[in-house]
């Protein structure tokens, strides 16, 4: 990221520390023309384990970082690295999470730690997929720093290639070097002083590499929303649900309002909101997608989608029952209590503009939630989302 980059660039250019030894600017080539995402997850790893003052490590190890860091993306967001291809995932690292999660049965919100166990209870049907992630990432991150070499890399070889390397690092100190292990076991070497420069800079680098994650997944997952907080596990903190729950529950004191669901009325002080569509797609809390549901389902249901037919059209009609109550002059503190929804629960232009306006009969408040879920919902289901 250009921002993070003129940073660095500036501070070190300004103490001295390193400027005159380390090239940034091939440094920041790292991740020029990925043609796959795990690029940025090897960077990603690197910068990781020297911020956590390692100074040797391994193929192996660095890539059961990557699958750890990527983990929850795959899993918990059904985001697909490097897209797909005729129904194929490309990317070599979300085959090794999804066959690593199908042995191991480690749910999507697994820790780091018992995703690391599971790499090595499963390391045997790993190596396949992880030596795949070994066969140019590792040298091409490199190249940047190539040019100031004459002599031209021979990609052929790995061999000639760890030579090669070598041979630039004479010329100009690269980040790492690698040693004569062969696949998994070849060490990676990082270089002193790029230790320091990352040591000390590992905030602004790591969200560089993260803006350009970013700007690559989404690429390659055009309809996913609110793609830029589905890097890392959720943060409870970011759900806005308080203003929503008061409404709901003055709408229930007015009203019985029947569970989506089991399609029966919901017991008061013993439901949930929940979002119909899940969370961890749409990534927000906005009204249109909210419901009261039984506690009791609602762990159940988890980050699954819920049959179009015939939950969509029970959810449509408790969704018009507080619709008609916002709008009541008998009911003031209700329509209070949906204001206090403007904040955090009442983004959606559509929805503000024709969903919630004055004077829709029941059959246009249906056909304009209809006509703006659907799309939203038959996404979530392409990339991935179990039907519940």
């Amino acid at each position: 990221m250009a921002q993070y980059y003129e940073k660095i660039g500036y501070q070190l250019n300004i103490d001295g520390k390193y400027y005159n030894n380390l090239d940034i600017d091939a440094f920041s080539l790292m991740m020029k023309n990925p043609s796959y995402c795990y690029k940025f997850y090897w960077l990603e790893a690197i910068v990781q384990l020297i911020s956590e003052d390692v100074k040797e490590t391994s193929f192996n190890e660095i890539i059961d970082e990557m699958i750890a860091n990527a983990w929850y993306t795959v899993l918990e967001f059904h985001i697909h690295l490097s897209g797909m291809i005729e129904g194929q995932i490309k990317d070599g690292l979300e085959r090794a999470i999804l066959t690593l999660q199908e042995l191991s049965k480690l749910p999507a919100n697994a820790s780091k730690v018992e995703i690391k166990n599971g790499i090595k209870e499963y390391d045997k049907e790993l190596t396949l997929y992880k030596e795949q992630l070994t066969h140019m990432v590792p040298y091409r991150a490199l190249s940047g720093f190539f040019d100031k070499c004459q002599e031209r890399a021979d990609w052929g070889s790995t061999q000639r290639m760890v030579s090669y390397i070598e041979r630039v690092n004479q010329i100009s100190l690269l980040p790492y070097t690698l040693g004569a292990g062969s696949s998994l076991n070849k060490e990676v070497f990082f270089h002193e002083a790029w230790i320091k420069m990352i040591q000390d800079n590992t905030v602004p680098i790591l969200g560089w590499i993260q803006y350009e994650k970013v700007k690559w997944l989404q690429n390659n997952n055009p309809e996913v929303p609110g793609l830029i907080y589905k890097l890392a596990p959720m943060n409870e903190k970011m759900r806005k649900l308080n203003s929503v729950r008061k409404l709901w529950k003055a709408v229930m004191d007015n009203q019985s309002i029947v569970d989506v669901f089991k399609n029966s009325p919901i017991v008061n002080n013993n439901y949930d909101v929940d979002h119909f569509i899940p969370w961890s797609f749409v990534m927000n809390d906005e009204l249109w997608n909210l419901m009261p549901m039984d506690s009791a389902l609602n762990s159940s249901k988890s980050n699954k989608l819920p049959k179009w037919d015939p939950f969509f059209r029970r959810f449509a009609s408790n969704q018009f029952i507080l619709y008609s109550m916002i709008h009541d002059d008998r009911k003031p503190e209700i329509r209070k209590k949906y204001e206090s929804c403007y904040r955090d629960n009442l983004h959606s232009i559509w929805a503000n503009q024709e969903l919630y306006r004055k004077g829709n009969s029941k059959e246009e408040f249906y056909n304009i939630l209809e006509k703006n879920m659907q799309p939203v919902y038959d996404s979530a289901r392409r990339q991935g989302y179990q039907i519940w």
